[in-house]
């Protein structure tokens, strides 16, 4: 049904779906949520042969446990929890120092590696509120105010964890009774105590306990309340239903010589419609080595040097098209997916700057426009830009005559300090920036964000470094004593 202009069903929207309930003889024997027509149809017909084997004396009625449906209490929430094959187990925010000190792969490893299972991640820095809802439990701690201004400064990762379904098991001893009352001895059994052998029982570990015994729960703080979990989850990860029914996975696809040139366009546009997300292109000519990797599948075929001739030839003239070879190249696993995006799109870093006189709400938009053309927010610190730390970042101008204007500005207020991580990152943040001057910006640009956001040349709202010297430079000055110099920890 269409229902998006009935302003009463609007908090309803992308929460909705169909429930398919199989009864029989009153009891509810199936449940299946949400519009997956294959499944519908394969447990009616499942259903329906059963009944006629049962009718045809060819089986006996399987003893079915009846479904029971969401608790009314649950449905006065809101929504019911989100369904999974294991319950959710927690919210888990690993505060500022540990990003800072990069401890969030080891903590992340930790917990894994104890058989919980991290559904969904984000990097962020909290909102005030955000701080103050989460730590509800801490607010009457005398250092309360101090507490949200250290994790509201700097860069959090949430987490949804849940319960896997292998959790490394702990030992535990415990003291076994005897199952029968010793008996009297007898003239031909001498009196002997009896011997109580400890019996060794598994105990699942709590998340919060595991923390705790691998000594990082100072770092990560949990929250297991099925009730302000299904909440947190709606703050933190309004699309994560979607996220998990979709199973976003990411792969390489590579457009050989010929197709490349003579049909390029309407195969990314063919993609598209299919319904992926072109994340990243860029247009090579592979080294022999790169062209021998890819077609590793043709190598004992008499045609695998014309083959590799074909694959690094720059123009497609040169391209053999008689070979019978497929146009189209993607990744056969994860696994090689993974190591293919890494080769063909290194990763960058650049140093990224939201100015003091960006108010909260739009640096909240930019932040989000930051996630959505795809950069990892790798570190944040929100901090004064002093002399001696704004020349870290602005060191190619700070002889020149405005200078002096700049430092006024920056010493208006806390800056946002950011390090953006993503393949061809300088060149892309440069570009999702727009021209200095944010008039110029809103003529040649418009969709940037200077000429959103910006106000004049030296209030254009943020700032980048130009190359990746100036960029490596900025980030080892300016994040340099957030990092630990213990290289194990790191």
């Amino acid at each position: 049904a269409e229902a998006d202009n009935i302003v009463t069903l609007q908090p309803f929207r992308d929460k909705c779906e169909p429930v398919f309930l199989f009864s029989l003889n009153g009891k509810i024997i199936a449940k299946i949520e949400g519009a997956n027509a294959p499944l519908v149809n394969k447990t009616v017909i499942t259903l329906i042969n059963e009944e006629r084997k049962i009718a045809a004396g060819e089986m006996v009625r399987p003893q079915y446990h009846e479904i029971a449906l969401v608790d009314s209490e649950i449905e006065d929430i809101g929504e019911a929890p989100y369904e999974s094959v294991h319950e959710p187990c927690g919210i888990a925010v690993i505060k500022p120092n540990a990003v800072i000190n990069r401890k969030v792969l080891d903590i992340k490893e930790k917990i894994t590696r104890a058989g919980f299972v991290i559904e969904a991640e984000d990097k962020r820095i909290l909102t005030e509120d955000q701080v103050i809802d989460f730590y509800s439990s801490m607010a009457d701690q005398p250092d309360f105010e101090e507490f949200i201004s250290f994790m509201t400064t700097g860069l959090s990762c949430v987490l949804v964890i849940y319960q896997g379904s292998e959790q490394m098991p702990v030992l535990e001893e415990t003291e076994a009774e005897p199952e029968t009352e010793l008996k009297e001895p007898t003239e031909d059994q001498p009196d002997v105590k009896a011997e109580v052998t400890p019996v060794v029982t598994m105990k699942q570990d709590s998340l919060q306990e595991y923390l705790e015994r691998q000594h990082i729960s100072q770092f990560c703080d949990l929250e297991e309340d099925v009730i302000r979990v299904t909440k947190f989850i709606d703050i933190f990860f309004p699309d994560f239903k979607k996220m998990k029914d979709m199973k976003l996975q990411k792969t390489l696809a590579l457009l050989r010589p010929d197709l490349f040139h003579e049909r390029k366009e309407e195969v990314l546009h063919f993609i598209e419609d299919e319904g992926f997300k072109i994340l990243d292109q860029r247009q090579i000519i592979l080294s022999e080595q790169e062209a021998h990797t890819l077609c590793k599948e043709y190598e004992n075929e008499n045609y695998f040097e014309k083959l590799i001739e074909y694959m690094t030839s720059l123009c497609a003239q040169f391209a053999m098209g008689s070979l019978p070879v497929n146009q189209l190249y993607g990744s056969d696993s994860l696994e090689t997916a993974e190591r293919e995006i890494e080769h063909f799109f290194p990763l960058q870093s650049t140093l990224a700057l939201i100015k003091p006189h960006a108010t909260r709400e739009q640096r909240e938009d930019i932040l989000r426009i930051i996630k959505e053309a795809g950069f990892d927010l790798t570190q944040a610190k929100e901090m004064l830009l002093t002399q001696e730390r704004a020349n870290k970042i602005y060191s190619k101008i700070s002889g020149k005559p405005f200078y002096k204007d700049v430092l006024e500005m920056l010493s208006e207020g806390p800056s946002l300090v950011l390090v953006l991580t993503k393949w061809n990152a300088i060149a892309e943040w440069r570009h999702l920036m727009g021209p200095v001057d944010p008039e110029e910006a809103r003529l040649l640009s418009p969709d940037s964000i200077r000429a959103r956001f910006g106000i004049s040349i030296l209030k254009n709202i943020v700032h980048g470094s130009s190359n990746a010297y100036e960029a490596t430079d900025s980030i080892g000055k300016i994040f340099e004593e957030f990092v630990s110099e213990n290289p194990e920890e790191n």
